[in-house]
């Protein structure tokens, strides 16, 4: 008989597991899936996300960066920043007097963000971290946004949890994540993210299971109403969403009251 605990994972004799993509794992594996993954992909990751996307990336990025308003002397924390470009954009806008964190629990990616950022001539502080253990203070930031990385996250009631732990009161939390698109695009959509994106992983970054591992993953995250209630769940309030792209992404956003 199994036990579906709070968070959404099963418990067998084995001990705990959870989902990879398609998969069922033991929850002790998967961050280290997910490491393999991203440590693949890392060098090719922005050019393949302009070919996933068509550019729509940038677009879903920006509405988050105005969302999020970030200003002069405001802290910020990035969690799995990847590549780095909310953290630059956030970096402009809170300016010498303000801080801002990349953090991801990929140091391959991280590396590859904090260079990004350097070349742009910006130089923040960086840390290797896992979101369901922030090694920050409580009450610590304005904003603390998450792009593409929620789903990843073994325990995400336990991260989200972190994020809203390490929020200023009034503080504002932003999840942007693949989300479940509107029911008449879902047959098209399906065929091509089983279809086109290993495809283009295969060809671009020369690797066809990543790919077809991130295509999975989308189908695993909650809904855009079962995140929502989850933030609330972990003491959010305020919790809103923007469907984008027909609700393919989403925008959570939840404040901290206090």
């Amino acid at each position: 008989m199994q036990n579906t605990s709070s968070s959404g994972q099963n418990e067998t004799n084995a001990g705990p597991t959870t989902h990879f993509g398609y998969k069922t794992v033991a929850e002790a594996e998967k961050a280290a899936k997910v490491a393999e993954v991203f440590h693949s992909v890392a060098q090719r990751y922005d050019l393949m996300n302009d070919l996933m996307s068509a550019g729509l990336h940038r677009a879903w990025k920006a509405f988050t960066i105005a969302r999020a308003d970030v200003r002069p002397g405001m802290k910020v924390l990035d969690i799995a920043g990847g590549t780095g470009d909310l953290a630059k954009a956030f970096a402009r806008k809170a300016g010498p007097s303000g801080q801002v964190w990349l953090t991801d629990i990929n140091d391959s990616m991280l590396r590859v963000g904090r260079d990004r950022l350097i070349d742009k001539g910006l130089v923040v502080p960086t840390a290797v971290c896992d979101a369901e253990k922030l090694p920050f203070p409580d009450h610590y930031f304005d904003r603390v946004s998450v792009a593409f990385g929620l789903r990843n996250m073994t325990h995400k009631d336990v991260a989200l949890a972190e994020m809203r732990r390490v929020l200023k009161p009034g503080g504002k939390l932003l999840v942007l994540e693949f989300s479940h698109v509107a029911k008449p695009l879902a047959p098209a959509y399906d065929w091509y993210s089983f279809n086109i994106l290993p495809w283009l992983g295969k060809k671009v970054a020369g690797d066809e299971e990543s790919y077809r591992y991130l295509a999975e993953s989308i189908r695993m995250h909650p809904d855009q109403d079962t995140l929502a209630a989850m933030m609330k769940e972990a003491g959010l309030d305020r919790v809103r969403y923007f469907n984008l792209t027909a609700g393919l992404v989403a925008l959570h956003e939840g404040v901290n009251l206090g």
